[in-house]
């Protein structure tokens, strides 16, 4: 694909492979800093601009996922989302479903809610790091409310198939709630084709953004049969209104708005969204599996322990490879200009569309060049 390593300043110094974490920022979506910061020293307060440029951001993600912006909420973070649905959901006497290769902000989400509601949770585990298929049959039930799942697994870039998963969780009559954040910006997603009915996704990881904003898709006539009681003025009919004694829940996903969005961040994500948009998640999504097969058979050659799977249709872009102080790798390697991502015991390798096998090398023998210092 067409090289875009002189729109991100970072590369000149430093070999970024830490998209599951945060990725290199573009001279363009850096420039939408400034845009902000020009609103605030030409026009004090500009609200209108401000509104438009945040529908602006959400219309983006709207493409992105293939939904209709009505349908996408803006909230802080993917905790912040979770936590609302948890709230709005009449889950009393029913049960949740979650998995163990899920964020730790699911699960615990989920059991912050059991403490005020009467419901069931159970865990999916992982067999070597991956949840088969199967074990969507057999954990969901006809009693299962809600099932959460991540696309793309934090932890070691286990990808899962949406569509297989949605059919067995709706045929058992569950919700399906999908964390994208590992995802969005590096894989296609369709979300009516893949008949998800809550998806979630920051911007700092593979949309190019900043932390502090999250997007949440709720299928319309889900949304509105909802009362979400996690609530804020940008969550009103009339939000110009001012109505202290009425509460009216506006139409669709806007209704899990909270108060004033993240002006700030919306503009990042605008500018951000717009590239991802106009490099064509499919170019990136193609390049990434290449990459990602590229890093898999060359960690395997410097004989390196792998976590991520072994099918490649089972990986997303990211690789883990096993660090027992991962932490003291990830450091070791930032001595040396090259940034990656612990987790736990794994050094993560997450590659976005600029990067090349050259970077992939450099790293991986960086990475066994300090093993011995990261297993006493």
């Amino acid at each position: 694909m067409k090289n875009y390593r002189n729109d991100f300043p970072i590369l000149t110094t430093k070999t970024m492979l830490s998209s599951c974490s945060q990725s290199a920022m573009s001279s363009q979506v850096l420039h939408a800093f400034k845009e902000y910061e020009n609103s605030l020293l030409v026009s004090g307060m500009d609200w209108n601009e401000w509104m438009r440029v945040t529908n602006l951001a959400k219309e983006k993600f709207a493409t992105l996922i293939n939904c209709d912006p009505s349908e996408i909420a803006i909230l802080g973070s993917v905790s912040d989302c979770i936590s609302s649905v948890l709230n709005a959901l009449p889950l009393s006497g029913r049960e949740v479903v979650t998995t163990s290769m899920d964020f730790p902000c699911i699960g615990q989400s989920i059991l912050a809610q059991q403490k005020k509601k009467s419901f069931e949770l159970k865990f999916i585990p992982n067999q070597d790091y991956i949840i088969p298929i199967e074990s969507y049959e057999k954990y969901v039930t006809d009693n299962t409310a809600l099932t959460c799942i991540p696309h793309v697994s934090f932890y070691n870039g286990f990808k899962q198939d949406l569509r297989a998963v949605s059919e067995i969780v709706h045929r058992k009559g569950s919700l399906l709630f999908v964390d994208a954040y590992q995802s969005a910006g590096a894989v296609s997603i369709d979300v009516k084709k893949d008949n998800i009915d809550i998806l979630v996704a920051g911007m700092q990881k593979y949309l190019l953004g900043v932390p502090g904003i999250a997007f949440m898709y709720i299928r319309k006539d889900l949304a509105e049969s909802l009362e979400p009681s996690t609530i804020g003025w940008f969550g009103q009919k009339d939000i110009f209104g001012f109505h202290y004694d009425l509460l009216e829940y506006a139409d669709s996903a806007q209704r899990f708005n909270t108060g004033t969005p993240p002006v700030i961040n919306a503009y990042i994500a605008n500018a951000a969204l717009e590239y991802i948009l106009n490099v064509g998640v499919e170019a990136i999504e193609a390049h990434l599996t290449e990459l990602s097969e590229f890093t898999f058979q060359e960690a395997i050659k410097r004989n390196l322990q792998l976590y991520s799977p072994t099918s490649a249709s089972d990986r997303g872009s990211a690789t883990a490879i096993y660090c027992k102080d991962a932490n003291r790798m990830e450091q070791l390697l930032r001595n040396e200009n090259l940034i990656l991502s612990a987790r736990k015991d794994c050094i993560r390798l997450a590659p976005h569309f600029y990067n090349t096998k050259g970077d992939i090398i450099k790293a991986l023998d960086a990475i066994v060049k300090h093993l011995p210092e990261t297993l006493a």
